[in-house]
């Protein structure tokens, strides 16, 4: 017997929910090699192993697919940011706590966009609130987001009265556009391709920057 003779091995059969699954995982995998123009449906279907009429029961679309490995990725970013907080303990000296889980949000944020690029921009690529609070796909262990994430550390800082209350509106935004624009330049502008070392230099003042900027 022959290769094409060969009778396929790809799997037909799936348990409720498995396809949906499967499905997403492919869809995460083409966004981690090639970012969101590489989330196609048909492609999808092809590494779960099954007919493209089999997904519409779980992505009527490509734009559906699209949608949850967005959020998926945005839910990647969370557990990261999550983890370096983990890092992040108390101690007895307020402001150091405070500053120190600014700049774990910062620096988690900046080394996933490095890290994973594909998914960085996936994450970004899908006109729709960032910081949906009410979407459970969205979030990491802890159930926050990436943008409530920041708005905790941030929050430590006005606790530790680094940050005065009446400036800590909006605060997301000015310490997200500012980390935001590092990474896409290290991503795609000219500060695409820095070694790692000049990479972590930059990303160190920039927080430097940003954690003076909001005391």
């Amino acid at each position: 017997m022959n290769v094409a003779e060969a009778p396929s091995t790809a799997r037909t059969t799936f348990r409720h929910g498995d396809l949906r699954r499967a499905l997403l995982d492919a869809g995460i995998d083409m966004a981690r090699g090639g970012g969101p123009e590489a989330v196609v449906l048909r492609e999808a279907t092809r590494r779960a192993g099954v007919v493209p009429n089999a997904a519409y029961r779980h992505f009527h679309n490509q734009a559906e697919l699209l949608a949850a490995v967005r959020s998926a990725s945005i839910a990647a970013l969370a557990v990261a940011i999550e983890t370096e907080l983990n890092t992040v303990r108390p101690g007895k000296d307020a402001a150091s706590f405070a500053r120190r889980s600014l700049r774990a949000v910062g620096k988690a944020y900046m080394d996933f966009a490095l890290r994973e690029p594909g998914l960085f921009h996936t994450a970004f690529s899908v006109p729709a609130p960032v910081f949906q609070p009410t979407n459970p796909d969205n979030v990491g262990h802890t159930g926050m987001n990436p943008f409530q994430l920041l708005g905790l550390a941030l929050d430590r800082m006005v606790e530790a009265g680094i940050l005065r209350p009446k400036e800590r509106p909006g605060a997301e935004f000015l310490a997200w556009s500012t980390v935001h624009g590092m990474a896409i330049l290290m991503l795609d502008g000219p500060l695409r391709g820095i070694d790692e070392a000049t990479a972590q230099h930059f990303g160190k003042r920039l927080l430097d920057m940003v954690e003076r900027g909001l005391a």
